[in-house]
């Protein structure tokens, strides 16, 4: 098939080398003759092929029409990049691009010994692949030499926008001659790069390939919903039921990394880890077990989400879910690269089902939601690969025949086929009993019909516990069970009755299985670092409609407004008008005390002020509840109240009172004397 007659000759023969039959969508828009010298804005899918989209666009601006580069000297493109593994890679694809046009290629990247470097570009480079960081030092000292730039490349340019490098890519844009063509290559296009664009691009021209606009075919999305104490075993169990040659477990801290590592380690998995506090060595050397095989997991930050281009990688587990929906792609685009086919599982407590939705809709990712693999289901995936071994349809070699023969004779086929199962099974571990709590979430917030409840047994020597949650701090039993089987070293079928109320939660456990649950749980007496656990004397008792645990109590109105039924009579009570009601408002017309007469004046009042007639004993006198006037009745002789200045008390009596600053304050009482001294008292 040929290809693009755009490509420069020597590039084109590299390609046909290293054999390409056809170009990717955004290789084939790149060498559009239009764009031949303008500057680009590219957004394109992660594994698309955009090393070898920038080689081929920029490679008529460094040739100048020349069939190869002359002899090196001052650099003529440079290329940057977030990451370290990220700059190596593109220093490797570039290399055997342009392999055929002569072109030498350095890299300048930070934890690498900077006077090798430095003596790398004195000798002279064709094109520099580096980081932010380093790059920069080595302008600033005047080791790189940027007067005949041609090209400038930034390599997931939202990336080093994400991880700080704004100044850094400034600093190198001012420094690089202006008549420079910029390329801007990013999977996501955010405003931070648009707002790049404008100011270090003249009339960049935007390419978006059609196949960016919708979901990665190649990579097959999973959210697997699981309980909050089963996610590692998920991940174990995911990792053991696709058997990828290589597999990428993305964490979100590096104690994380750490913490996943020792344990995929004590299960018998190959792994290696990959996170920022690494040496630069240690990380190449994890690399590169990855490549040949010696490692088949990498544990890793999203340190590793930008650039990683592993050949054999079938598999992505976020361990951890993706903070946005770019951390999503560019975490999941390390599979299914090239045309490979791959799979990204998300591993989906419960209480982030909706936010997952969310960052797929967001994503515009279609996933399915499953559970993660049982136990039962990977044995049955290791027996289907042990039957399609291709070991088994080989023809028996002439070396093979005679200890063939002598096993078949001496222990019989059905001896043999068990021995040759067993050492099959022998070399991968043992699969994890996950927690099968609850229905799977499907899209949307939906729940497919629960199966019919297992028949509870109640326990005969069964102990309870107390919990210091309830409903305030949404309990459900869907995911206290697993967190009490997973601490207490228990089963779910050594838990009875589970009460949850507002602010605790009771348990049942049973007898044989208390002492173990208490050394699990320890003498802190904590579950999940937050939650108390109390061990109660006797069963509970179920708190009554009404209690302090219970839902809260109903309001209820004044007796005298309530029927007979107990429900409130609004009959019974009067509207309120918005005046103040006189005495004959006040005397009762019916009940017990409909004959009783206002008592004489200066009896005291009976009940509390205003609360009659809905209380059962009306007050003696009505003109309690009878306003004061003005001018008559028990407040008519007072006069308002003035207020006058402060003249002093005591000694100081009829003196006059004291302005402030400028006057000598009086002396205290006994004197009568001005403070004649020359500090304030």
């Amino acid at each position: 098939m040929t290809l693009n007659p755009s490509i420069e000759p020597a590039l084109a023969q590299a390609l046909e080398k290293r054999g390409y039959e056809s170009l990717t969508p955004v290789q084939e828009s790149v060498l559009n003759p239009e764009l031949r010298d303008a500057d680009l804005l590219v957004s394109a899918q992660t594994g698309s092929g955009k090393t070898v989209a920038f080689g081929m666009a920029m490679a008529a601006t460094l040739l100048g029409g020349e069939p190869a580069f002359g002899r090196p000297g001052a650099s003529l493109a440079l290329v940057i990049a977030p990451t370290r593994e990220l700059a190596m890679q593109v220093e490797r694809e570039l290399t055997w691009l342009y392999g055929e046009a002569g072109a030498r290629i350095a890299t300048c990247v930070g934890g690498m010994n900077m006077m090798t470097e430095r003596r790398t570009l004195e000798r002279g480079v064709h094109v520099v692949v580096g980081t932010p960081g380093r790059l920069r030092d080595h302008i600033e000292r005047g080791y790189l030499d940027l007067s005949a730039i041609r090209a400038v490349v930034l390599d997931e340019a939202d990336e080093m926008l994400d991880l700080g490098f704004r100044d850094d890519l400034e600093f190198i844009l001012d420094a690089s001659p202006d008549a420079r063509r910029t390329l801007m290559f990013s999977a996501t296009v955010p405003s931070g790069i648009a707002n790049l664009a404008k100011r270090y691009q003249r009339d960049a021209v935007r390419v978006t390939t059609a196949g960016d606009r919708k979901q990665h075919l190649d990579i097959e999305y999973r959210a697997l919903s699981v309980a909050p104490n089963d996610r590692e075993n998920a991940v174990i169990n995911v990792l053991r039921y696709y058997d990828a040659k290589n597999a990428l477990v993305f964490c979100g801290t590096r104690a994380t990394v750490n913490h996943l590592v020792a344990r995929f380690s004590n299960r018998g998995f190959s792994v290696v880890a990959l996170s920022g506090e690494l040496s630069q060595n240690e990380r190449t050397h994890a690399l590169q077990a990855l490549r040949d095989g010696r490692a088949q997991v990498c544990v890793a930050t999203d340190v590793a989400a930008r650039g990683l281009d592993l050949p054999d990688l079938e598999l992505v587990i976020h361990a951890d879910l993706p903070k946005n929906p770019e951390s999503l792609l560019h975490r999941s685009g390390r599979t299914g690269r090239a045309g490979r086919k791959g799979v990204s599982a998300l591993i989906v407590p419960y209480a982030a089902r909706r936010r997952t939705e969310r960052l797929f809709s967001d994503a515009r990712i279609e996933a399915t939601w499953a559970r993660p693999p049982s136990a039962e289901e990977i044995v049955a995936r290791d027996d289907e690969r042990l039957l399609a071994d291709s070991t088994l349809t080989e023809a028996v070699h002439e070396d093979e025949a005679l200890m063939v023969a002598a096993l078949l004779e001496q222990h019989g086929a059905d001896k043999v086929a068990a021995a040759f199962v067993r050492m099959h099974r022998a070399k991968r571990t043992a699969p994890e009993e996950l927690i099968d709590n609850g229905p799977v979430a499907a899209p949307g917030g939906t729940y497919p019909e629960r199966s019919a409840p297992r028949d509870h047994q109640a326990l005969q020597d069964g102990v309870w516990f107390s919990l210091s949650l309830g409903r305030k701090q949404q309990a459900e039993p869907r995911w206290l069970l697993p967190m009490l089987c997973r601490a207490g070293h228990v089963t779910k079928n050594d838990i009875g009755s589970i009460r949850i109320h507002d602010t605790e939660t009771h348990v049942e456990i049973a007898g044989a299985a208390v002492a173990r649950f208490l050394a699990a749980v320890g003498p802190t007496k904590k579950i999940e670092k937050t939650i108390t656990v109390t061990q109660l004397v006797g069963a509970p008792a179920i708190p009554e409609r009404g209690s302090k645990d219970s839902s809260p109590r109903p309001l209820r109105a004044p007796r005298a407004a309530m029927s007979e039924d107990g429900k409130i009579d609004y009959a019974k009570k009067r509207p309120f008008t918005g005046k103040a009601r006189r005495d004959d408002d006040r005397a009762p017309t019916d009940g017990p005390y409909a004959d009783r007469k206002p008592g004489a004046e200066g009896d005291a009042p009976k009940g509390k002020a205003g609360a009659w007639p809905y209380d059962d004993v009306p007050p003696a006198r009505a003109d309690a509840y009878k306003p004061y006037p003005k001018t008559d009745g028990p407040a008519g002789d007072k006069k308002p109240y003035k207020a006058k200045p402060f003249k002093g008390k005591g000694d100081n009596a009829g003196k006059p009172p004291f302005k402030g600053k400028g006057d000598k304050p009086y002396a205290k009482s006994g004197s009568g004397k001005p403070y004649a001294g020359s500090k304030k008292p």
